[in-house]
């Protein structure tokens, strides 16, 4: 289990919290100041899910509350040192024990939120071992009460329920200074839709092209041979899954018969996780565990699997939780998962962020899908149009990683923009240092979308590229051509990053962890520049559907390119 009670041993500092604390904390909750903790946050109901009522008083819910963290200044600071080449600090990560003495809430924080906890009689709560989060089980009747203005109702889609508050919480103003936010009351679960166009209302078209990307052709492109796998015993990868996502032994096993016999491969993950369901196989998941097992061949794969469901629970919170209570974890983690960035608070935001940069401080390589709409598209007004940055793919702690095709669908050939390949520019997050030479380059040295359009001044991604375009997936043991998306170059990146670790790991060096300074210092050298096409955008008078183009060096469509893994390989070997 990744979660442990907070009156378990070491964990001694919510014990014994003295009455007069907790009577002065029920005290201060009669008083009428509140703060809303997520103000920003989107409280609408996401299309697709229907209302079915309120819930009963007596109903359970489980709410995840954030607490202040310490010195995040210096975890920022460090993360920076042990991630920079020029370093003498580089690679010199830390223990999630010393991540925990580094950033773990004051004693404060955590008296003052255990008495209000208890002043409402909510006992039954677990923390994690980074000792930053609490995770609370109550009902619905006591959650209103803590999170003055929620109101919980219950929603469905498809065969998913959720439990979420239309309305946003509030907490008494005495403890708006240790929370950061509260999870399980607002946002709805989202993903990636991973889409294959061999397939429209169940029927089947007329491909253009019959080449279709398999592992053969990843290898064959990226420059990989038959020797390029792994064999050091320290190293594993993982991919994480949520929503009803999960992937089928059977299928990885069939998927490896048909294409993986030109390399030595595991037709097997060596760990789940979380509770896989019983149900279909999903596309997504099938596709995430087929290509980073396919690129990353031969290494130890783990599935980080949470369905979410628990009515209340945020799958991908939920994930960040199990990063902070595992001291062992593989180097490599590969998502498709994002959320437009307006949806979503700025306070949970930052925080997420502050999470990404404690697994970077560890070593850890967090990769995430740029997205597949392009530049997006945001209404701001009648006639009035921006384009929609998304989340965590904006987020300065993670290599984000967008989406080529080839020039030549019949060939093996150089790559170019896929037109859905998700990039541009944060609205919440500054452009950070690593990057800014090179963005200011693209915005001088290209014909840009008007710049009402988009934030020149925010982080720009994506980082990194592959193709992610006609896939053969196999799921529900069937074989299925013409899969497309982020969510595919995503793990074929992750893949060969694992390979990378695998020989530095051979070599005595230290993995790869937060690759972007590395990655920003190497100024395109072995990756293929992508200089050819255009993502999607607004479908308006100005931009005409046109988002951002590719250009020579780092792009918003395709960032530095695509990796020539031997020359990768042997630059990101030298320290």
């Amino acid at each position: 289990m990744f979660m442990r009670r907070c009156c378990c041993k070491g964990v001694d500092i919510f014990s014994n919290v003295p009455r007069t604390l907790a009577m002065a904390v029920l005290h201060s909750s009669l008083v009428l100041t509140v703060h809303l903790l997520e103000h920003d946050q989107d409280t609408s109901v996401p299309r697709g899910w229907v209302h079915t009522g309120r819930v009963a008083p007596s109903d359970r819910v489980q709410l995840t509350f954030a607490l202040k963290q310490q010195n995040v200044d210096r975890l920022r600071e460090l993360l920076g040192l042990v991630s920079n080449p020029d370093s003498p600090q580089y690679g010199k990560f830390l223990t999630l024990e010393e991540v925990t003495s580094l950033v773990h809430p004051s004693d404060l924080t955590h008296k003052v939120v255990w008495g209000w906890l208890q002043s409402h009689g909510v006992a039954a709560c677990h923390t994690v071992l980074t000792q930053d989060f609490l995770q609370c089980d109550t009902t619905a009747q006591v959650a209103e009460t803590l999170l003055p203005g929620s109101e919980f109702h219950r929603y469905r889609k498809g065969r998913r329920s959720v439990v979420r508050s239309p309305a946003r919480y509030s907490v008494h103003a005495d403890l708006a200074q240790h929370l950061d936010f509260v999870g399980g009351v607002h946002r709805f679960p989202t993903e990636m839709q991973t889409v294959s166009r061999a397939w429209t209302n169940g029927a089947r078209h007329e491909a253009k092209f019959h080449l279709g990307v398999t592992p053969v052709v990843l290898r064959s492109r990226y420059n990989l041979t038959a020797a390029d796998v792994g064999s050091a015993e320290n190293n594993s990868q993982a991919v994480a899954q949520f929503l009803e996502q999960f992937y089928h032994p059977a299928d990885l096993a069939e998927f490896m018969a048909i294409f993986g016999s030109g390399f030595k491969h595991m037709s097997q993950v060596a760990r789940v996780v979380g509770t896989q369901g019983g149900g279909k196989a999903g596309l997504e998941a099938s596709l995430d565990v087929e290509y980073i097992m396919s690129t990353g061949a031969n290494i130890s794969t783990w599935v980080f699997t949470n369905p979410g469901r628990h009515e209340s629970q945020e799958p991908f919170l939920q994930w960040m939780l199990l990063l902070s209570n595992m001291s062992s974890v593989p180097w490599v983690h590969t998502v498709s998962y994002g959320d437009d960035e307006d949806s979503l608070a700025a306070a949970y935001m930052m925080r997420i962020n502050n999470e990404f940069m404690k697994a970077g401080i560890r070593g850890i390589s967090i990769l995430f899908a740029s997205g597949d709409s392009g530049a997006g598209c945001r209404h701001l007004t009648k006639g009035t149009n921006a384009f929609r940055p998304s989340f965590p793919a904006s987020s300065p702690y993670v290599t984000t990683v967008g989406g080529t095709s080839f020039k030549n669908p019949f060939q093996v050939t150089y790559e170019v923009t896929d037109y859905i390949s998700g990039g541009g520019f944060s609205n919440i997050f500054p452009m950070p240092d690593y990057q800014l030479a090179a963005v200011s380059a693209y915005l001088k040295g290209t014909t840009l979308p008007p710049k009402t359009y988009f934030n020149t001044s925010g982080r720009a991604y994506p980082d990194i590229a592959a193709l992610s375009d006609n896939y053969w997936v196999v799921s529900n043991r069937v074989p299925i051509p013409w899969v497309s998306g982020t969510s595919a170059s995503t793990p074929v990146v992750g893949g060969m990053l694992s390979l990378i670790n695998d020989q530095r790991f051979l070599k005595g060096l230290p993995s790869l962890g937060f690759l972007n300074p590395r990655l920003y210092q190497l100024k395109g050298q072995a990756l293929f520049d992508v200089t050819e096409g255009c993502h999607l955008s607004c479908l308006d008078d100005q931009v005409e559907g046109k988002g951002f183009c590719a250009a020579p060096s780092w792009d918003p469509v395709t960032g530095w390119g695509t990796p020539n893994y031997p020359s990768l390989l042997a630059t990101l070997l030298d320290k």
